[in-house]
């Protein structure tokens, strides 16, 4: 891949973690604090999760309230969703909150949208998890229409508006971006049908089971028509320490409680309607449960030192023609505080600009990007 003049476009993936310990007071002013940091030190993104439910871990179940907060105390980073969860949304509240962060922010503002693998929190939202697909599309589309259009009808299984005038329009015209997750295997072909951007993860699955399914999905974007080849961000745990041992130890415990814990959470879903047999979720969730962290290191994280981590980010790239990264610098959230924070300082200040300065080229002439 040629990457002159090539953007690589560099984030770190935030859930506003809260430690043992911690109070809610706390893990704000932390997790502004780190995005402070992220804007000072030249990050492209900071991109926010929504969790909800989760006491122990975050307090991040706004995102769009936190986007909007962010924007007003930065002027250059770019805030994403990662992602909004669209069947938990009234549509026309979610087209008039993100567009009016597309304005606080003027344009900054990315819209990652999703689903949402876990049924409990559906059921707290009184939302059956089994339309979960068919909300997701109908939001989707209601929100886009809210955007393009001065004045939109719209009927649909879940959601019947008639000659609605969603202001505000968005900053950005026609909409802000719209990246879409893909997970199971049969959704990345379906979203480059449709022309979306994806993120990509390997919580569930490995580094090397992503390529077939980036090609499948670059393969249906093409062949539907679409201009470009349909642009691969990474969601992934990243940590850069300034020694082999630190990148390795200082982040092990959070991330094998993280993986084990989310292995216990897949093999129940299994069971909860609306789960699907392609996706597996029982045998990958005993997989995660029993998982080393050798093997760990090797198939789903990216540490090291700064030198590592863009020889891997290299090699990645060569593998999934990744058009950006979205760095998970406290994966289980338990990650020393003062680690994660030289964590992005060295991918802000060491990582980033290896790839902005030399193009990031790689032995086979392909690089992020």
């Amino acid at each position: 891949m040629d990457l002159e003049g090539a953007t690589v476009e560099f984030g770190i993936f935030h859930e506003f973690e809260r430690p043992p310990g911690w109070s809610e007071a706390q893990s704000f002013e932390a997790a502004f604090e780190l995005v402070d940091n992220a804007e000072r030190w030249g990050l492209d993104a900071v991109w926010l999760a929504e969790l909800h439910f989760t006491p122990e871990r975050s307090v991040l179940s706004a995102p769009l309230t936190l986007a909007g907060a962010i924007a007003a105390r930065t002027r250059r980073i770019k805030i994403g969703t990662a992602v909004q969860v669209l069947p938990l949304c009234h549509p026309l509240q979610l087209a008039e909150e993100a567009a009016t962060v597309d304005h606080i922010s003027q344009g900054r503002l990315i819209f990652g949208v999703g689903r949402s693998g876990f049924a409990r929190v559906y059921a707290h939202y009184g939302v059956p998890y089994a339309e979960s697909r068919e909300r997701f599309a109908e939001t989707l589309e209601i929100v886009k229409r809210a955007w393009t259009q001065e004045t939109f009808s719209f009927e649909g299984d879940h959601f019947q508006f008639h000659d609605v005038c969603v202001v505000p329009k968005p900053y950005q015209t026609p909409h802000p971006a719209i990246r879409v997750a893909a997970t199971s295997p049969d959704t990345f072909p379906g979203i480059g049908a449709q022309g979306y951007d994806i993120f990509a993860a390997v919580r569930l699955g490995t580094l090397s089971e992503l390529a077939p399914n980036v090609s499948a999905y670059r393969a249906s974007y093409a062949a539907t028509g679409h201009a470009g080849r349909g642009q691969v961000f990474l969601r992934v745990p990243v940590y850069v320490a300034d020694t082999l041992e630190c990148a390795r130890e200082e982040p092990r415990a959070s991330i094998m409680q993280f993986y084990r814990h989310l292995g216990a959470q897949l093999e129940a879903s299994a069971r909860d309607a609306g789960a699907r047999a392609i996706e597996q979720r029982d045998v990958r969730g005993r997989r995660l449960q029993e998982i080393s962290y050798d093997e760990v290191l090797r198939d789903k994280v990216i540490v090291g030192t700064p030198q590592m981590v863009i020889d891997r980010l290299r090699a990645v790239s060569d593998e999934l023609g990744l058009d950006g990264i979205l760095a998970e610098l406290n994966c289980g959230g338990d990650v020393p505080r003062d680690g994660v924070v030289r964590s992005l300082q060295l991918l802000c200040e060491e990582v980033m600009p290896a790839f902005r300065l030399l193009n990031a080229p790689s032995p086979s002439g392909r690089g992020l990007g």
